[in-house]
């Protein structure tokens, strides 16, 4: 985890509560949104790594409670939020984001990608298994991992958040 905002909400006279969170994390190492937003090309080297680590962050995930979800307050709290965050940009990935369009609200720009890759669990392990002992080849994911996420084709965004990047740097 690399940064967390939270939206509180008073209760009464003194009683506040979390009503929503975002979190954002290390972004990954490769995504086809990015390498065409930005028109990058072939491996990472460790330097480029670095500087992508300094750049982006990913925002992998957001929660608003169900009570304040419809009224017109996630947009902002997403906005606000990514403003905060100390990165130049923001990168998300949501399904959501194909009929819900509050992260164009907040401010992103949406970077239309093609589903590619093979659908089968072996090609899928690939992207999302785990390495045995940190090395080697990805185990399979569960039979259930596959099965729930197999169709998953999420929409990349990313957020411009260089003009807002200076002393209140969120990490790093």
């Amino acid at each position: 985890m690399r940064h967390v905002t939270v939206l509180w909400d008073r209760v009464g006279d003194e009683d506040e509560r979390a009503v929503g969170i975002c979190v954002f994390t290390t972004a990954p190492v490769s995504l086809a949104g990015r390498r065409k937003f930005f028109g990058l090309q072939g491996k990472w080297t460790k330097l480029g790594l670095k500087a992508l680590n300094e750049q982006v962050v990913l925002l992998s995930r957001v929660v608003l409670h169900p009570t304040y979800r419809g009224v017109g307050i996630g947009a902002e709290f997403i906005r606000r939020s990514c403003e905060s965050c100390g990165w130049g940009w923001v990168e998300t990935l949501t399904e959501l984001g194909r009929r819900n369009p509050v992260f164009e609200r907040a401010g992103f720009v949406r970077v239309p990608t093609e589903a590619k890759g093979r659908r089968d669990r072996a090609g899928h392990s690939a992207i999302y298994g785990t390495r045995r002992g940190g090395y080697g080849k990805k185990r399979l994911v569960s039979e259930e991992t596959f099965e729930k996420s197999r169709f998953s084709n999420p929409a990349y965004y990313i957020f411009d958040n260089r003009g807002n990047v200076g002393s209140r740097r969120g990490g790093g």
